[in-house]
């Protein structure tokens, strides 16, 4: 984490997100957590994103993950004075970040053609399923849906050819990690050149960028494997617990005989190398997995960190804030979000510069504050409140 005394990287930046969901969210968020001043725009229902998966009040674990720090403005933009208000706070943005499908920006008065006209230096980050144009542009893109159509489910199939959704939001989340590194070129370009740029990402190019490698190995090999690749290797049963181990050459193997007390194994010729043993995995793996199930997870830990072997425990969310090497590097902040009490928060893993987590905010909750800010007399701002064009939240103890 940056020193209190030292400026954070993107300090006086004002982003304006008005994006929802993950990608654009998050995107913005990472510029939060390197400094900058952001401004969350939502409807006056809210983001759906605070309605996706574990919910407790007005936000889900997503919306927290994804929205910490952030200022609240709860807009609605159906109508003329929102999209006016919007515009006007388009306008003096250094950022605009937006993830809706082609048209809907334009509907909303802040395309990048409307903010560029007011505001030429403009970082401009459009995040789309399939890209602005073309046969699928107007396609609906979830990350299920994404993880289908852009290799994601064929290249994690099983060995026996089934194809499997990665368990987290895989595309989502890639795609802004890639939106948050392109907005970084393009404030460098921004300060070096001194012009504002348009960027365009979209949830499809950027999973398949992410399979970079696996798409050579098929053109190289014709066909990609599927499975390990590698014998032994796989999650195997201790009394008490589950553990991976991993064996990628002979030397390696010959340390997992030792820590099995199996030292014949590597005269035997069914496992005399890598090609020989994925020939009799299924007999390896059985053997491993009757000596491994005669005692706990500690047990084998012991005796495999004494031989060097590749292994670790299969872990759940809680062991991973437990483990000792978390503790240590002190990965996990303490996200005390009003009404939810303290939760364990995951920030950026580089923590030079990185700010401490702020609770996510309540819809509307700073509403009047970001609309003073932008010069919205005291008069106008109470006529937008009162024709429903704004939502301020009640202004509660400890928010």
């Amino acid at each position: 984490m940056t020193d209190d005394e030292s400026p954070m990287p993107y300090e006086g930046l004002q982003v304006l997100d008005i994006s929802q969901g993950i990608a654009g969210p998050y995107c913005a968020q990472i510029m939060w957590q390197q400094g900058a001043d952001v401004i969350k725009v939502e409807p006056p229902s809210g983001d759906w994103g605070r309605a996706v998966g574990v919910v407790r009040g007005d936000n889900s674990a997503l919306s927290l993950q994804f929205n910490a720090g952030k200022r609240g403005l709860a807009l609605d933009t159906r109508t003329d004075a929102g999209r006016r208000v919007l515009l006007e706070l388009a306008s003096r943005a250094d950022v605009v970040i937006q993830n809706f499908r082609p048209g809907v920006v334009q509907r909303m008065g802040v395309s990048y053609g409307d903010v560029t006209t007011r505001n030429p230096n403009v970082v401009y980050v459009s995040i789309s399923g399939y890209g602005p144009s073309g046969p699928s542009a107007d396609a609906p893109a979830t990350d299920s849906v994404m993880q289908a159509d852009s290799g994601l489910m064929f290249g994690n199939q099983d060995e026996h050819g089934h194809p499997r959704r990665v368990g987290v939001l895989m595309a989502d989340i890639g795609t802004g990690l890639y939106a948050a590194q392109s907005l970084a070129t393009a404030l460098y370009h921004r300060l070096a050149h001194k012009e504002g740029s348009h960027i365009q990402v979209s949830l499809f190019e950027a999973c398949a960028a992410f399979q970079g490698m696996n798409f050579l190995e098929q053109a190289m090999a014709g066909a990609r494997p599927f499975g390990a690749v590698s014998a032994p290797n796989g999650v195997f049963h201790t009394s008490d617990g589950r553990l991976t181990i991993v064996v990628l050459n002979n030397d390696q193997f010959a340390r997992l005989c030792r820590a099995l007390d199996r030292g014949a194994w590597t005269e035997e010729p069914r496992f005399a190398d890598n090609a020989a043993r994925m020939r009799h995995k299924d007999e390896l793996h059985a053997e491993i997995g009757a000596q491994l199930h005669r005692h706990s997870t500690d047990y084998w830990m012991q005796r495999f960190s004494q031989h060097d072997v590749l292994h670790a425990p299969v872990r759940d969310y809680v062991g991973v804030i437990n483990h000792p090497q978390a503790k240590h590097l002190e990965m996990f902040q303490q996200l005390v979000q009003p009404g939810q009490g303290i939760m364990p928060y995951m920030g950026l893993p580089a923590r030079i510069h990185r700010r401490a987590v702020k609770p996510a905010p309540t819809i509307g909750q700073h509403s009047r504050q970001i609309l003073f800010e932008a010069g919205l007399g005291a008069d106008r701002i109470q006529k937008l409140i009162s024709g429903d064009v704004v939502y301020q939240a009640p202004e509660t103890d400890g928010v």
